[in-house]
């Protein structure tokens, strides 16, 4: 693993005035405007948002000294402020920006400020499936040797410059999660993660993106100013790995595979349902994952892949057993089974916000009985066909409990050209209470083992703030029925 160095960050944005764009309620913007106060600029936050909305924000920035313009985006501000720095959610084509852009204006966000001052090792995941749950099982195993680890990056709770304070000048390794977002500022920072992991692509945020290609480019920063001396982790079953190669990354690659990797590739692999090492011929046998398959289900191996290869990169003294893996935690919202008694299981998948996630979830809880579905969304111009007929194959239509939205339409539309439904399509419901009230009837006429699985594989923003939203108001609709 790389040393770390000790330099002295206070006031490097002595003198500078610094635009915060976009306060947001997830905690990024909090954290980049008490950071940059911190650290000497003079900070003015704009968020189209009302104060209402964003109360919680701007109670937790009471005691900082900053200026708020809320409620629109004033063009001067983007001219007369020195810095930029954007909000994951703000793309890049805004108007405002090309306002700053034309000015000379320098932009970034709290990830290339991040990796601009940070000293820290870090290990950064990014992909469309399993970031965050790869993220959060690095930590937790690294832990073992480095008890002060935390997962941060792309989180609400330890956002990429709260992470910064916290690490700062201390020897503690930076496990980051990286949304395509926060990449698409990164190459200018000047450094790269040690130790960078792409997942998988699947398509997400065509809304944002110009296609698939565009989205999978933005991934790919990640690895942009790596060195010869780092590591990139890449998912040898995914197509996209081969996009990524094309572009001769200077670190040195491994692979993760579900199936024995070809000779001469080094990375980690299964073989007879054990985990392999393989680096320059020589193979290591580590642990049986059959149990943590079975529980978990073979998307969740391809996380416990990645993590266990950036363990075995960063650190070989951090030993991984089958004990270890067997207790790793679910993360919040990501199949997180919220209640169980009896013959009754329910599971918040809420981050699931497209149709791979669902179509993931489907294949862990069909077998233990009965599916009750609770799903639908906003779209983010992505295809609903493949989830269609997995919902026809394992989901019976009166199992079926839709949540209205743009997406949702676009589900229907697939469900009835895959002539899923008989007669008439299914009720849309208005309300995520209608949808809880109406998955717990259902229950009630099925016999044996049943799952509420509410995956809406979509967004959430026509209903909610964000999928954690989204979710925490979910978990609240079935702690008041399940008491």
């Amino acid at each position: 693993m790389k040393k770390m160095a000790k330099k002295n960050t206070a006031k490097i944005f002595g003198g500078t005035k610094a635009l915060v764009m976009g306060l947001g309620l997830h905690g990024g913007g909090v954290a980049t405007t008490k950071w940059l106060v911190k650290h000497g600029a003079t900070v003015t936050a704009t968020d189209k948002r009302t104060k209402e909305v964003l109360a919680p924000s701007l109670k937790a920035l009471k005691s900082t000294k900053a200026t708020f313009v809320l409620g629109e985006h004033r063009k001067k501000d983007f001219e007369q402020n020195d810095l930029i720095v954007v909000n994951p959610g703000v793309p890049r084509e805004s108007e405002y920006l090309a306002v700053a852009k034309k000015a000379g204006k320098r932009i970034e966000n709290d990830a290339s400020l991040f990796f601009r001052f940070t000293d820290n090792p870090v290990i950064a995941v990014t992909g469309t499936r399993g970031k965050t749950t790869t993220t959060l099982w690095i930590a937790e195993l690294l832990k073992k040797k480095y008890p002060h680890v935390l997962p941060s990056g792309n989180t609400p709770e330890n956002a990429f410059l709260k992470e910064f304070e916290r690490v700062q000048g201390k020897d503690i390794p930076v496990v980051a999660e990286m949304s395509s977002w926060q990449l698409e500022y990164l190459p200018i920072a000047g450094s790269a993660p040690h130790i960078a992991i792409i997942t998988n692509i699947y398509p997400d945020h065509l809304n944002r993106y110009k296609g698939i290609k565009d989205y999978a480019n933005a991934k790919a920063n990640i690895f942009h100013d790596q060195h010869e001396d780092d590591f990139l982790v890449l998912n040898y079953d995914n197509e996209w790995t081969k996009h990524f190669l094309t572009k001769r990354p200077k670190s040195i690659p491994f692979f993760t595979s579900v199936k024995s990797l070809p000779k001469g590739v080094n990375g980690l692999f299964v073989r007879a349902e054990h985990l392999v090492f393989r680096f320059d011929d020589t193979e290591q046998k580590l642990f049986s994952i059959k149990r943590f398959t079975s529980e978990r289900g073979v998307h969740n191996l391809e996380n416990l892949l990645g993590a266990v290869l950036a363990i075995k990169l960063f650190d070989s003294e951090v030993v991984v057993t089958e004990k270890d893996v067997l207790g790793l935690p679910t993360p919040t919202m990501r199949q997180e089974v919220i209640y169980k008694k009896g013959k009754l299981t329910v599971v918040n998948d809420s981050c699931a916000t497209s149709p791979d996630g669902t179509i993931a979830a489907i294949e862990r809880f069909r077998k233990p009985g009965n599916i009750v579905l609770m799903c639908g969304g906003t779209d983010k111009e992505l295809e609903f066909s493949l989830l269609a007929a997995k919902i026809k194959k394992y989901i019976p239509r009166e199992q079926l409990v839709l949540l209205e939205g743009s997406a949702t339409k676009k589900l229907i539309a697939e469900l009835v050209s895959q002539k899923y439904f008989k007669g008439h399509a299914q009720e849309i419901h208005t309300s995520l209470a209608s949808c809880v009230d109406c998955a717990l009837a259902v229950t009630k006429t099925l016999k044996g083992k049943t799952t509420i699985l509410f995956s809406p594989g979509a967004a959430s923003f026509e209903k909610f703030l964000h999928e954690f939203d989204r979710g925490e108001k979910f978990n609240v609709l079935i702690k008041k029925l399940l008491k």
